[in-house]
């Protein structure tokens, strides 16, 4: 059925810009059990009360231009796109023949083109459509959460075009794959699945875009949000899948064969599979000297421990285990602890807690303010309380000892995990002593054993056992030792690197 045969509405529509006031004329469709596709009055009464959507009429009502004016480029569209249009003998002629419109013929694609920030023409009861997309945007800056002293400093943007351009700048090859996808009912927000085509594995690219195209949600705003909807195991609190700003990270997970997903609106992208010795690694490691990458690492996995048990085996030791103090430390400690009235479990979680409230308002407040509220409001609420008898020097310095720990993890998401879980340690340890650290330890563990991401292994490459693995997982060994891809993508192509020397 042609266009001009399913025109079926009357209207008049009043605009400043048009070049006079029009009515279009009803003409009832000769079949009337017939459904219209796509009518000019439908289409504006998707955007009526929306204050910020442009309809312009012109050539005395037969061309309806509407955009929504702070999405589209409006100088381009008045300059170089509406003049040969409005000068032209035959205007329905220069619409169908320019490849640059297109044509459209269903009313859900004439208005999502709309919402997605292009201009829809509506010509003698034909519609059509043109990108002119310009919408605001920051400018590529400096990752704030994964900052780094030797490497690059770009970070990923809000916006999905200039994040896939930063990703197709490191990575210059026909092979790098991108696949479209659209999630939330109300916000039909833009996903894009990457991976290297005869490198990433197959199952693992078709598992990930089913899992997003089986979500049924009316508004997703983030990346962060979007990998809780596809998690292999949503209550864990561990993430599953490794996020990062920074488009150096991601090339690299490109590389070696991982699927990466990039959300329009988001500063995030996500990797999978993703493994649990991969939040402790970062872009610096691989950026210096190997012996720097590997001490760092061993750094990192020394704080892993620290902020996970220290305080738990204070209130451990103090609670049940005096026997494990040293001789010339128990009288230190005892008379540290003389004046406290209360027990090693509550005055464990009343600095932990405050330490946390601490880190909260520094992270809330300005930049300035909130270096300043933390260093400070840690010197003096410390302090305060030893005075005041509330807590002992060396709880003190065993919080802090795990407070600056827990910073030296570099993934903020696996940081916050492990602080979480660290009160849950404190009260096995208040509660049990050594024996529940114990039981607490190994029930993170086990719980890590039975995680998976993408239906691969969370532990890997401890379980299952992966040796040639480890020399990029525990160590930074140089690159020519690194020359096969990682074991638990199972790449199509295993060899990253050939070395000629």
């Amino acid at each position: 059925m042609g266009m001009k045969q399913i025109l079926k509405s009357i209207f008049v529509v009043t605009h400043e810009h048009s070049d006079t006031d029009t009515s279009l004329y009803n003409q009832q469709d000769p079949n009337p059990q017939e459904e219209v596709s796509l009518t000019l009055q439908h289409i504006v009464d998707q955007f009526d009360d929306a204050a910020d959507f442009v309809h312009k009429i012109y050539l005395h009502g037969r061309l309806h231009v509407m955009y929504f004016s702070h999405l589209v480029n409006e100088d381009r569209l008045e300059r170089d796109l509406l003049p040969p249009i409005l000068n032209s003998e035959d205007p329905l002629d220069l619409l169908t023949q320019q490849s640059q419109y297109e044509h459209v013929t269903d009313t859900k694609t004439y208005v999502e083109g709309i919402l997605s920030g292009m201009a829809a023409f509506y010509y003698d009861n034909q519609a059509f459509m043109i990108d002119v997309i310009f919408p605001t945007s920051r400018t590529v800056a400096e990752s704030e959460t994964e900052s780094i002293i030797i490497g690059p400093h770009e970070a990923f943007t809000e916006q999905a075009y200039t994040n896939l351009s930063l990703i197709r700048k490191r990575v210059q090859s026909s092979h790098l794959k991108v696949i479209k996808l659209s999630v939330g009912e109300v916000t039909k927000s833009d996903i894009y699945v990457l991976y290297i085509k005869d490198i990433a594995n197959e199952r693992y690219v078709k598992e990930v875009i089913k899992r997003i195209e089986d979500i049924e949600i009316d508004a997703i705003h983030d990346t962060n949000m979007l990998i809780q909807c596809i998690d292999d195991d949503p209550y864990s609190i561990f993430a599953q899948f490794l996020t990062s700003e920074r488009p150096d990270t991601i090339a690299s997970k490109l590389v070696s064969g991982r699927i990466v997903g990039i959300m329009d609106g988001s500063p995030t992208a996500f990797s999978a599979p993703a493994n649990f010795f991969e939040f402790f690694s970062s872009s610096d490691d691989y950026y210096q000297r190997w012996s720097i990458g590997t001490a760092t690492l061993f750094l990192r996995f020394a704080a892993l421990i620290i902020t996970v048990t220290l305080t738990a085996l204070y209130v451990s030791v103090t609670s049940f285990h005096y026997e494990m103090i040293p001789e010339n430390l128990i009288l230190t400690l005892t008379e540290s602890r003389s004046k406290v009235p209360f027990p090693p479990i509550f005055e464990a979680l009343l600095m932990e807690t405050t330490i946390e409230l601490l880190r909260e308002a520094g992270a809330r407040l300005p930049t300035k303010i909130g270096q300043t509220i933390g260093i400070v409001g840690g010197i003096v609420i410390g302090q305060a309380a030893v005075q005041a008898g509330l807590t002992s020097n060396i709880l003190i310095i065993s919080v802090a000892s795990s407070a600056i720990a827990s910073f030296v993890i570099p993934n903020y998401v696996m940081s916050a995990s492990f602080r979480l879980f660290r009160f849950g340690l404190i009260v096995m340890a208040g509660l049990w002593g050594n024996l529940g650290l114990a039981i607490g330890l190994a029930y993170m563990v086990i719980h890590l054993s039975g995680l998976t991401s993408v239906g691969s292994s969370y532990l890997s490459p401890i379980a299952p056992y992966e040796p040639y693995d480890w020399k990029d997982a525990f160590l930074r060994l140089p690159f020519s030792t690194l020359a096969k891809r990682p074991t638990q993508v199972k790449a199509r192509n295993k060899v990253k690197l050939k070395m000629k020397r």
